[in-house]
């Protein structure tokens, strides 16, 4: 018998801006009643938690459940784009550990570069990049490198789907 675990990740819906009760009833009978329906800002999205053996399952049935019922996922969240505070969050770390790792004033070194804001305040790095170097530096799991690369590789496909809606447009 498999090990089935809880598995927590946000769909962002494409072309969806308003819940109505139409919308609710799409979800649930398309097999979405272990996530929550929620709006903001213009942004509608669903909060998964799922029960299977691995992430990737996890997702992969949660995507599938959403294009039965007709709509199509803009992205996975929690996202690719990660700034510093985010980083020590994910590791269960301070944010001076990862400022430290960064730097190179602690652990190996070459920690990857950020692919934003290097000159100004919020540096921003790619999660999958960052999760694959913890890994390799046994700071991670890599289950955890794993699921970051396969939430970068969905999202990447979702954005170049053909005539796909920014979601919050």
């Amino acid at each position: 018998m498999t090990e089935t675990t809880i598995h927590r990740f946000t769909l962002i819906l494409a072309d969806v801006s308003k819940i109505d009760e139409q919308l609710e009833d799409r979800v649930f009978e398309a097999g979405c009643d272990d996530a929550l329906l929620a709006e903001r800002d213009g942004v509608v999205y669903l909060d998964f938690d799922r029960s299977a053996s691995s992430f990737e399952g996890a997702l992969r049935s949660a995507m599938d459940d959403v294009e039965s019922c007709g709509m199509e996922v803009a992205r996975v969240e929690p996202d690719d784009l990660v700034n510093q505070s985010q980083i020590a969050d994910r590791v269960g770390r301070s944010r001076e550990s990862i400022r430290l790792l960064i730097s190179g004033a602690r652990g190996p070194g070459t920690f990857p570069p950020p692919v934003s804001g290097v000159k100004g305040k919020m540096r921003i790095w790619n999660w999958s990049e960052v999760a694959r170097w913890l890994a390799s530096h046994s700071l991670i799991d890599e289950s955890e490198m794993r699921q970051a690369a396969l939430v970068a590789e969905v999202n990447w496909a979702c954005l170049r789907a053909p005539d796909r809606k920014d979601p919050r447009s």
